[in-house]
C-alpha cells in the first residue's frame, strides 16, 4: 500500500505539468489518476468508504481553506466582501431553490429529495477554485470573488444538507431555527476566528525558536485548536479557520514567511491527497445508470441556476456584463459537493450509492466543462492581467522576533521609471536595501552602478511600513 500511494503522489505532481500544458485542471489529473488505480479500472485498490471519506476530507478542507485566507489580502477583500459573502449565502439557497425545482420538475422523485440533492451540489468548491485562480492570472477582483465566495459559502450548503437530511429523519427544522442557527454558523466563526488570530499572534511572538519546525508545528496546533473551538460553541470551523487565516495573514509576527512556506506545502499535499482520495472512492461502471440524470443535473445547474443566483446577488454592485458571465461560469463543483454527497450514505438513505454517483457524475463535468475553460475564456474576453514573471530562487529572513522588516520580492514591469537607471541614481531612503536581482533566470549581486532592466526581479529588504512607497519607486 506504501508503495502505491508512493508512485501515486509522485504521479500525481508530474502530472501538474502535462495539466498546465494543455490548460486542464490539476483536479482533474489528480481524480482521474485515482480513478485510473481504484477499482474499476486497474483495481491496484479497492475502497469504497465514504464515512471514511468524509472525514479524511473535513480535516484537509481546514488547511486548504486556512491557505486561502492567509493568501488573501485585506485589498483583495475590502473590494469584493460584499458579493462574495453575498453570493455566499443568498447565492448558494438560489442555487439550491432554482436546482431544486428544476429537478423536481422533470425527475421522478419528491421535493425533499431534489432539495437535498441541489443543496449538496450548492456551493462552489475552495480548493477546485482556488487551484484554478491560482493557475491562470485572472483580474484581481474577479479572482478575489470567486475565492471569498468559494471559501465562505460551505457552511450554507452544509446547513441545507443536513436541513433536508432532517426532513427524513423525521426531525423537522423551523424556519427559526434555521435562520438563528446560520447566522451564528457565519457570526460565531468569524468571531471565534478573531480570537484566535489574536491568540496566535502572542504564540508565535513568544515562541523564540531558532527551529523552523517548531513554527510549523505551532501552525497546525492553533489551526486544529480554532476549529475544534468553533464545532464546541456550534459556529461553523471552516469560517473560523478561513478568517483567522485571513487576519494572520496580514499581520506580522515572528516566523511568518516560515508559516508561509509550510502553509503552500500542507495544502498542496492536501489537495492531492483530497482528489486522489475521491477519485479512489468512485466506481466509473456505475456512471452507466446515473449519466442522464447527472448530465441534467450539471446542465441546469450551469445554465439556470448559476447565473439566476449571480444576477441577483452581485445586482448592488458594479461588475460589467463580460465579469457577470465570468462569474457564472466561475460556479466550479469540486471536493465539497462530492464530501457532502457521502452523507446520505452516513445516514442510511443511500444505501446503493445512487445520490452519491449522480452528484460526482455532476461535478466531474462541472470540473470538465467550467475548469478547463475558465483560463480561455478570461482570456477571450479580456480579463486576464499579465502573468508576472516568477523568479526560480527565494531570498528570505528567518525571524525569531516580531521584527518591522522583512524582505520583499518585487517585479519592475516595463514602462516603470526606474528602467536603465543605475540604483545610485534612485535616491532611495537610507534604510533600503537591494539585496539581490533575478534577471533571465540568474541572481546578480547588485551594486550602485547596476542598471534596472525591465522584468527584473528584485529582492528589497525593507521596513515593513514603507513597502508601499518603495514599491511605487520601482514601478
Amino acid at each position: 500500500m506504501l508503495l502505491l500511494f508512493s508512485f501515486l503522489f509522485i504521479a500525481a505532481v508530474f502530472s501538474s505539468k502535462l495539466s498546465s500544458r494543455f490548460g486542464v485542471p490539476v483536479l482533474i489529473a489528480f481524480l482521474g489518476l485515482g480513478i485510473i488505480v481504484g477499482s474499476d479500472v486497474l483495481n491496484l485498490f479497492y475502497f469504497s468508504d465514504a464515512a471514511l471519506t468524509k472525514e479524511i476530507a473535513d480535516i484537509l478542507l481546514i488547511f486548504i481553506l486556512f491557505d486561502g485566507g492567509f493568501r488573501t489580502t485585506r485589498k483583495q477583500f475590502q473590494i469584493v466582501a460584499g458579493p462574495a459573502l453575498l453570493l455566499a449565502t443568498l447565492g448558494v439557497a438560489l442555487t439550491a431553490l432554482v436546482l431544486g425545482g428544476v429537478i423536481y420538475a422533470v425527475m421522478d422523485i419528491s421535493f425533499v429529495q431534489a432539495m437535498l440533492i441541489a443543496s449538496i451540489i450548492s456551493s462552489t468548491d475552495a480548493a477546485a477554485v482556488m487551484m484554478i485562480t491560482r493557475q491562470t492570472p485572472i483580474r484581481e477582483k474577479l479572482a478575489a470573488t470567486l475565492n471569498v465566495e468559494s471559501a465562505a459559502n460551505d457552511p450554507m450548503a452544509i446547513l441545507l444538507t443536513l436541513s433536508f437530511l432532517q426532513f427524513f429523519s423525521a426531525k423537522p427544522v423551523t424556519i427559526y431555527n434555521f435562520v438563528t442557527s446560520l447566522v451564528w454558523q457565519f457570526a460565531g466563526g468569524v468571531l471565534i476566528g478573531y480570537l484566535f488570530y489574536r491568540v496566535a499572534c502572542i504564540l508565535f511572538d513568544s515562541l523564540e525558536s531558532e527551529n523552523r519546525g517548531y513554527y510549523s508545528v505551532l501552525t497546525v496546533g492553533v489551526i486544529l485548536l480554532t476549529y475544534s473551538i468553533a464545532g464546541i460553541f456550534a459556529a461553523n470551523g471552516i469560517i473560523a479557520v478561513f478568517f483567522m487565516g485571513y487576519w494572520l495573514g496580514n499581520a506580522d509576527f515572528a516566523g511568518k514567511r516560515s508559516v508561509n512556506n509550510f502553509l503552500e506545502g500542507i495544502s498542496t499535499f492536501g489537495n492531492v491527497s483530497l482528489f486522489l482520495m475521491l477519485g479512489l472512492l468512485v466506481f466509473p461502471k456505475s456512471f452507466v445508470l446515473v449519466w442522464k440524470e447527472g448530465l441534467l443535473i450539471a446542465v441546469a445547474m450551469i445554465l439556470i441556476a448559476r447565473p439566476v443566483a449571480v444576477l441577483l446577488s452581485t445586482f448592488p454592485f458594479e461588475y460589467s456584463r463580460r465579469e457577470r458571465l465570468f462569474l457564472m461560469w466561475g460556479g466550479i463543483k469540486g471536493a465539497v459537493p462530492i464530501v457532502l454527497a457521502t452523507y446520505p450514505a452516513a445516514y442510511n438513505l443511500d444505501p446503493n450509492g445512487v445520490v452519491f454517483n449522480i452528484i460526482f457524475f455532476a461535478v466531474l463535468l462541472s470540473c470538465l466543462l467550467q475548469g478547463t475553460s475558465l483560463g480561455m475564456l478570461a482570456d477571450r474576453w479580456q480579463l486576464t492581467v499579465s502573468r508576472k514573471p516568477s523568479s526560480p530562487y527565494s531570498v528570505e529572513i528567518h525571524t525569531t522576533r516580531k521584527s518591522d522588516v522583512d524582505m520583499f520580492e518585487l517585479h519592475i514591469p516595463a514602462g516603470a521609471s526606474c528602467i536603465n537607471r543605475q540604483i545610485s541614481e534612485l535616491s532611495l531612503p537610507g534604510e533600503i536595501l537591494i539585496s539581490s536581482i533575478v534577471r533571465g533566470g540568474n541572481i546578480i549581486l547588485p551594486k550602485g552602478k547596476t542598471e534596472l532592466l525591465a522584468d527584473d526581479i528584485i529582492f528589497v529588504l525593507s521596513p515593513v511600513k514603507e513597502i508601499d512607497r518603495v514599491a511605487d519607486i520601482f514601478s
